[in-house]
């Protein structure tokens, strides 16, 4: 069952920015959100591939997580100016303080969070994540949500979902949005 924490006030036009751990599915909800507002969607790890031309899976492995993060807070800085647009971020980029400062104070953030164990079920359908090589996605995802969860907490909206279809958590955010 979905729930929604309120939101303070109708949703004016400020870019929205889906925070949350590795599928949630903040770029599928993403993407249904913007359709059903009229705006763009945009995948901010998209974005940082494009700008740094390789997969993110290269530039941890040619660079690692450091310069990855920096890439990531110069991209969501950009995404952040004001247009309105909905915004998928990867799983850790909320959790850089300057990132997450970027975000709180010029998009809307909504953490999306399901339990760990939906998570792993998801994720195993895809090899393409840096946290997850060589490592069992349930105890990465249990670790991840130990130590992310209160900083997602910082979201002014929370959306929890289970196994609910992806039009649930868009109806949810809409709801919480007044939109």
């Amino acid at each position: 069952m979905l729930q929604s924490t309120p939101s303070p006030a109708r949703w004016t036009g400020k870019p929205i920015v889906l925070v949350g751990l590795m599928g949630v599915g903040k770029s599928t909800v993403g993407r249904r959100l913007a359709t059903r507002l009229g705006v763009p969607f945009v995948d901010a790890d998209h974005e940082i591939e494009a700008a740094a031309g390789m997969t993110i899976g290269e530039i941890f492995e040619k660079f690692g997580e450091p310069y990855f993060r920096d890439g990531e807070r110069r991209v969501i800085a950009r995404l952040v100016d004001g247009q309105p647009r909905v915004i998928a971020t990867g799983g850790g980029a909320f959790i850089n303080a300057e990132t997450r400062a970027l975000i709180l104070n010029h998009a809307i953030a909504i953490w999306l969070d399901a339990p760990v164990h939906v998570l792993a079920d998801r994720v195993r359908r895809r090899n393409t994540r840096p946290l997850l090589r060589d490592r069992d996605p349930a105890t990465v995802l249990g670790e991840l949500a130990v130590a992310r969860n209160p900083i997602y907490a910082q979201a002014p909206i929370h959306i929890p979902s289970d196994q609910a279809p992806h039009e649930s958590a868009v109806a949810a955010i809409l709801r919480a949005l007044k939109a």
